[in-house]
This record gives structure tokens, sequence and C-alpha cells, in this order.
């Protein structure tokens, strides 16, 4: 599906001692605090976040999470063969000090591989691309929860001075960086626009690799009201009534206007 996003500016960039977010990268802490359930907004929409996966998974599949951040995955996937790894090396993990662009998991080794919110971290999105299919079996999926550029998020970045966007870089090149090589948090929520909005180009560089079954759109208030999944800000709690009702709004904004609500965005690739 081709879409034509709306833009503010084509790029915006700060650095770590400008992003008005606190304790951002700080892992541990993460699952600590999500752990302790005091931030009930927070809870909910790391719910959201991953338990629609749920209905693209089987339950004898067996799946693998990169780039885990927190390892959060497991608590709302119920699948039980499903496994975490990161760059990183957290106790919580399964498997530690995994590069996403060269796992070195053996080919054709799982049913599905969940990428949440960190194909924008990847400095070479067409290595990690190719890495998936390699690791994944025959018709496997790649599901992913991913940002969404749209006006509302771009305010909200350039507002809070978290991550940026760059919608000038190629996504394609195997030698010129998306990211900063050296900030492993740096982030840019351009690429799922550059990668995913013109089906032409993503059938170009990835059609010979996946097919895409599923895309939809997600998170707006409750997104912006969670107090923030690896990194803190100020939110209101709010009880399970109010959240609920929010999720409902949130998804009427984001189905009808997601280029100017929409801060998340759904997707199933299929390998081929």
């Amino acid at each position: 599906m081709l879409q034509i996003m709306i833009k503010i500016i084509n790029k915006i960039k700060f650095s770590k001692n400008q992003n008005r977010m606190k304790k951002v990268g700080d892992v541990q802490e993460a699952v600590n605090y999500f752990d302790s359930r005091k931030n009930k907004n927070l809870f909910f929409l790391i719910k959201n976040r991953y338990e629609w996966m749920n209905k693209f998974i089987k339950e004898n599949d067996i799946g693998i999470e990169v780039g885990s951040g927190a390892g959060l995955s497991k608590k709302f996937i119920t699948n039980k063969n499903l496994k975490t790894s990161d760059f990183s090396d957290g106790q919580h993990l399964d498997y530690k000090n995994i590069d996403a662009q060269n796992t070195g998991f053996n080919e054709n080794s799982y049913d599905f591989v969940i990428a949440a919110n960190m194909v924008h971290h990847i400095p070479y999105p067409i290595k990690f691309f190719r890495e998936m299919h390699k690791i994944l079996k025959k018709d496997g999926k790649l599901i992913i929860q991913e940002a969404y550029c749209s006006i509302a998020f771009q305010l909200i970045t350039i507002l809070m001075r978290h991550e940026g966007f760059d919608f000038t870089k190629d996504v394609w090149s195997e030698t010129s960086s998306v990211t900063d090589d050296d900030d492993l948090w740096a982030g840019n929520i351009a690429v799922p626009h550059l990668v995913f909005d013109d089906l032409n180009i993503f059938n170009k560089h990835l059609g010979s690799y996946f097919k895409i079954e599923h895309e939809s759109f997600s998170e707006c208030i409750i997104f912006l009201n969670s107090g923030g999944v690896c990194s803190r800000t100020f939110y209101i709690p709010m009880n399970n009534l109010l959240l609920k009702f929010f999720l409902k709004f949130d998804n009427f904004l984001t189905k009808y206007f997601p280029k100017i609500f929409s801060m998340g965005r759904r997707l199933v690739l299929r390998k081929i």
C-alpha cells in the first residue's frame, strides 16, 4: 500500500544531553519497574503491543524475539517455545550478545520471529531482513511492532528530543548506517516508512524474501500516557476502565486518521 507520509520536516536529530526522557536505555531498571506493577498504564500499553501477535502464532511453533530489550514479550505471548535475545547481556535473556543483523542462529530454525520496536534502531535494515529470512523456516512469520511517524509523533519527538527521524537515509544501503553506529540506543523512527510505505520499492528490495500478510496501525494516547518503556517521563495514572476507553478512542483515531495520530504500526511478513 503506497502511503504519502505527511512530514513537518525531513530530518531532525538530537544529542544525548538534549533528550528530555529519563533513564534512557537502563534495561534492568525497566525490567524491575515493570515487574513492580506500579504503572498500570505501562502494563496496559505493553499488553496491547504483544497480545495481537498471538493470533499469528501456533501453539507448537518455535520462535525467537530479536532486540528483546527488557524481554517483556514472554509475559503476553502464549506460546511457550518463545526465546528472547538481544545485543546486550541481561540476565533475563535466553540468548545474550546477539546482533539481529548477524545472529549466528542456524538457517530455517524458527516458525516465527518477533521484532518489537527495534527495527528503527537497526543500522543496516537490509542486513536485518536478510538475516530474518535466513533463520525463518519456509512460510515462517516475521512479526513486527514498530513506530509510525505520524504528525503527532513527529511533534512529540521534537518536544521530547528523543531519538529523532531522518527521511533522507537509504535503508537499502549496506555501507551507510541509518542510525548512529556509536550509540546502540539511537533511533530513526522514519525507517519503517522508508521500508514499508511504498510497496513497489519494498518488493524491489525484499519481494523475493517476504510477502506482507498483515498491516494495521495502533497507539496514540495510551502510548503518550504510558510513562515510557526503557525510558521515563511524566504520565497521568489511569484505572482499567479509563485505559479501555482510551484504547477504543485510539483504535478509532489510528484506523481513520493514521497519518495524523498513529504512533504504532503492526506488520506480519511471511517468508517466501
